[in-house]
């Protein structure tokens, strides 16, 4: 079995200059995982399948890039685009950068080079690291931009790229002198179809009352607590719940490069896990693997199973409760903030809540901006960290329009019932929860209309019997086109040229005409509805 402490095989850490900060004053400015390198160096703070990480030699990686990019002429509030899967320069980048005062802009690394080249274009990033997995997309996607005055490849080599050991290696590995905090500004998809960059001051991560409280309901930070990242650090939920608040709290992570559920399992029991984040989809997957194997797993050790993203059907939230016992936590969150947590008691007690935000936390409004009552249906509107308010990077009207004070709203629709308990009712319209990522209808129906056969599209999401939802795009007619098979297929590639492979219809339905509002928009609610009709029948 794998012990979490300390790092096999690795002598003593060597002398390096300490941080003198308290715990407290060292998450002010970045360096959490600074004092825990200082009190526990040779310690096991990262395991992955590119090898071990103890605290002292992450500690001493992130110091290293930090100067790194400082030396090349970036500085507090610039921009640094990230194109990495789940290895530890990933990890690294993510530390540099927050000590360094630096905006970190993780990107998906399942889009296409034109989606990542608009990605680092609109986010303003003046460096760009990539892991050479995508070397012809990184390539590809900075190629002309002369804002990019760093390029760092990660790995195996990317054409145009300083390779990331040759570019900190030379530097100091000791603590920074003058940290300063920085931030994440991860980018989520808007009703425009093109993703917008979710922007909130570096202190604001830490003026949030309901992620702290979050954090204590966690229990994190006894001696032997380990947490595994199931998920793709680009996303915001594992960036934040698998990565930032372990280590910021000295919690060792396994990372896993992928999610295989027997491979997960076995992780759990070598490393005595404690904690980890995951979608419905990968309970769906725990579940399906033979009784055997599941019984020939140690999980007992497991606390805390963290779960969002997408709606988790009741019968199989039922069977992980059962198999592990009541550790899973439910959550309400975006990227643009945390709303409040259910634990499995509280679930049980009343199926479907996501938790009892706090007083004022959380409000019900009606169409026209009036609060309402428990037990009434309306938007959801959470309230803003006072000091954090988010922003969307450049799109200043759609800013304006998720805020009503000092509340803002993802266009979800919900109730609180008379406890004080939210349920989500449904959530954002239009958003397809695809294997738990975000498909946002209006970015896929922006390709489906450049094909000259489509005048108009409604791309929706049917249930998936492998989980979560199925991306159908559902096309008007051009005149002088007729429905056909070869067109579906045109179509579908004419997607997968453009578009990341989540993001593509697994299915293309033809329609004469879309059904419309009175002021000529289409009825996607309705073109949703008679699709899974038809799926019924």
């Amino acid at each position: 079995m794998r012990s979490a402490s300390p790092v096999t095989g690795r002598g003593a850490a060597p002398e390096r200059r300490r941080t003198a900060l308290s715990a407290a004053q060292a998450a002010l400015c970045g360096m959490g995982l600074a004092v825990s390198a200082r009190e526990h160096p040779d310690r096991l703070a990262l395991a992955s399948s590119h090898g071990d990480r103890s605290f002292d030699l992450l500690n001493a990686r992130a110091n290293q890039l930090a100067r790194a990019l400082r030396a090349r002429g970036l500085g507090e509030g610039d921009g640094v685009a990230l194109l990495c899967a789940n290895r530890p320069e990933f990890v690294v980048a993510f530390l540099a950068t927050l000590r360094a005062g630096m905006r970190l802009v993780p990107i998906h690394t399942g889009l296409r080079t034109g989606e990542i080249r608009y990605v680092v274009e609109d986010c303003g990033a003046r460096a760009l690291l990539a892991d050479g997995r995508f070397a012809d997309a990184a390539a590809g996607a900075a190629r002309g931009l002369a804002r990019i005055d760093v390029r760092i490849g990660i790995g195996d080599p990317v054409h145009g790229f300083e390779a990331f050991d040759d570019a900190v290696d030379a530097e100091s590995g000791d603590d920074l002198d003058d940290p300063v905090l920085g931030s994440q500004m991860p980018y989520t998809s808007g009703t425009t179809g093109r993703p917008k960059g979710v922007f909130r001051p570096p202190a604001g991560a830490l003026r949030q009352p309901a992620l702290a409280d979050a954090m204590r309901r966690f229990g994190y930070g006894a001696r032997g607590d380990v947490h595994l990242c199931t998920g793709p650090l680009h996303h915001t939920a594992p960036l934040v719940f698998s990565l930032a608040m372990p280590l910021g709290c000295g919690v060792p992570v396994v990372l896993m490069d992928g999610f295989d559920a027997e491979r997960a399992l076995r992780l759990v029991d070598a490393y005595r896990v404690t904690h980890t984040h995951m979608v419905p989809v990968m309970f769906r997957r725990l579940l399906e693997l033979p009784d055997e194997e599941r019984a020939c797993r140690d999980v007992s050790s497991l606390r805390v199973v963290l779960h969002g993203a997408a709606p988790c059907p009741p019968s199989i939230k039922r069977r992980m409760i059962e198999w592990l016992g009541p550790v899973l936590f439910e959550y309400y969150a975006a990227a643009e903030g945390f709303g409040c947590l259910a634990t499995s008691e509280e679930w049980l007690a009343r199926p479907g809540t996501v938790g009892r935000p706090a007083p004022g936390d959380v409000e019900i409004r009606d169409g026209e901006g009036k609060s309402l009552p428990p037990g009434q249906e309306g938007v959801i509107f959470l309230r803003a960290p006072e000091g954090g308010r988010f922003a969307y990077h450049g799109d200043e009207p759609m800013t304006r329009a998720a805020y009503a004070g000092d509340l803002f709203t993802l266009g979800d629709v919900g109730v609180l019932d008379a406890g004080g308990y939210l349920y989500v009712r449904e959530r954002s319209a239009d958003v397809v929860e695809a294997g738990g990522m975000n498909v946002y209808p209006a970015e896929v129906d922006a390709v489906l209309v450049t094909h000259p056969a489509v005048r108009d599209a409604a791309t929706v999401g049917v249930p998936d019997d492998a989980g979560g939802e199925r991306v159908v795009g559902v096309v008007e007619l051009a005149d002088g086109h007729v429905a056909s098979a070869a067109l579906a297929d045109e179509l579908a590639a004419l997607c997968r040229a453009e578009l990341a492979a989540f993001k593509c219809p697994r299915e293309i339905v033809f329609r004469a005409a879309l059904p419309r509002l009175e002021n000529g928009k289409i009825y996607r609610r309705v073109v949703r509805d008679e699709v899974r009709a038809a799926r019924a029948r």
